[in-house]
């Protein structure tokens, strides 16, 4: 523990001129983890008939992504270990303009490629930037996770909210409503530069054991419970960004304000981001939390299961309130269970991997359900089981404990 502390001050003394350098290379990292994505659902119509791809197939580009997760995730902190942790941001930042590049291209073969180019990349910055939190503002974490988790999210709702009319009413259709996100993936590139001249820029510190030969991370009670409640959180956020729109124009919402109502969800969540790792890091406990947060997803979802849309705009919002502070203790987690920003990219690794596989299967299976039922009352008992779900492990990883005995650090 003392090496560790040592190399926090180290890490202070090397970069008392450029901290806010490093503040902002991180915002512009997190403003690409997510805007990529979210661009997508909004015009995936625009881009089926531009390409003559199948429903199916359309539906499976954002599915990619997060296979990408799930399938890279665990090779990050080995890879960081290797490269550097400035490095491995780095590598990912240029991948992913390079995957936004090849994306928006217009072929079919290209779009494919891309998307899961774009989803490798934000599976490195997902994994690492908490790490670096950890590792960079050890007494600020709980901070720089909202600065971090808000950005994502203003920049994932101004994706969603402007990607119709670039590809309506410009010249650039769908292709540049895509392309444009590369944009911030340049910057990013730009500000990240003056990273690289770390002189401590050799890798996420390792512990004096090897984590999961002395002290296998897949043993822990508590790392399943953060990787549960990190893919229950993502897994309603992935379908109810995809179907609830659909579900509102079941109950008689025109397609355009259920549009809006998704982007009202949307823009809930990000005070949400911001307040409730800061709160989170300051109580030893985060049990309380997490009875809030479904106290409001089942109020939420109630609200739309009974139907009738007066009172959808409240139901949006507190759905969006919940998702948000699910999100912003999910990303707290992986610093609050352990004691090593290494040990927080390991734990990261694992719950984002096997987290966002689970998040995979909720949009393919709501839909199926609906398919199945001809009704939108039996896929919606999916989200209220995994709401269910998440209590339970969020009781468990809420508890001031380690995923890591401390004698592994």
């Amino acid at each position: 523990m003392k090496q560790n502390t040592a190399q926090h001050t180290t890490r202070k003394l090397q970069f008392p001129g450029h901290l806010w350098l490093l503040i902002i290379g991180i915002v512009c990292i997190a403003s690409t983890l997510r805007s990529p994505l979210t661009s997508v659902g909004p015009i995936i119509e625009q881009i089926r008939e531009g390409t003559g791809i199948s429903n199916l197939l359309a539906g499976f580009l954002t599915t990619i992504p997060l296979l990408a997760f799930a399938i890279i995730s665990p090779f990050v902190p080995k890879l960081s270990r290797r490269f550097g942790l400035e490095k491995a941001l780095f590598f990912s930042l240029c991948l992913l303009l390079s995957g936004t590049i090849i994306r928006s291209l217009g072929a079919t073969p290209s779009l494919l490629i891309g998307t899961f180019l774009i989803g490798i990349a934000i599976a490195f910055g997902n994994v690492l930037l908490p790490s670096l939190l950890k590792l960079s503002f050890p007494l600020h974490v709980g901070l720089m996770t909202g600065i971090y988790s808000m950005s994502m999210n203003i920049s994932a709702t101004l994706a969603s909210g402007v990607a119709v009319p670039i590809a309506t009413e410009t010249t650039f259709g769908w292709q540049g409503a895509l392309g444009v996100w590369g944009v911030l993936a340049f910057i990013a590139v730009i500000v990240w530069l003056p990273q690289l001249r770390s002189k401590d820029n050799v890798a996420v510190p390792a512990t004096n054991k090897t984590i999961g030969k002395d002290t296998p991370l897949w043993r822990s009670p508590i790392a399943w419970s953060v990787t549960f409640f990190m893919g229950l959180q993502s897994l309603l956020f992935y379908t109810t960004s995809a179907w609830i729109p659909e579900v509102l124009k079941s109950d008689g919402m025109s397609a355009n304000r259920a549009g809006w109502m998704l982007s009202l969800l949307q823009f809930s969540q990000m005070p949400m981001t911001f307040i409730i790792p800061i709160l989170a890091d300051r109580v030893k406990s985060q049990r309380t939390i997490v009875l809030g947060v479904v106290l409001l997803f089942v109020l939420g979802y109630g609200g739309v299961l009974v139907g009738g849309t007066a009172f959808t705009p409240l139901w949006m919002i507190l759905i969006g309130i919940a998702g948000g502070a699910a999100f912003g203790l999910a990303m707290m987690f992986f610093t609050l269970r352990t004691h090593t920003p290494q040990q927080a990219a390991e734990l990261s690794g694992m719950a984002q991997s096997l987290g966002y596989a689970l998040a995979a299967v909720g949009p393919v299976l709501f839909g199926s359900l609906h398919d199945l039922s001809g009704n939108w009352t039996t896929p919606m008992i999916i989200l209220f089981v995994a709401i269910a779900l998440l209590l339970v492990s969020g009781l468990q990883a809420g508890k001031n404990v380690f995923a890591f005995p401390r004698d592994s650090e």
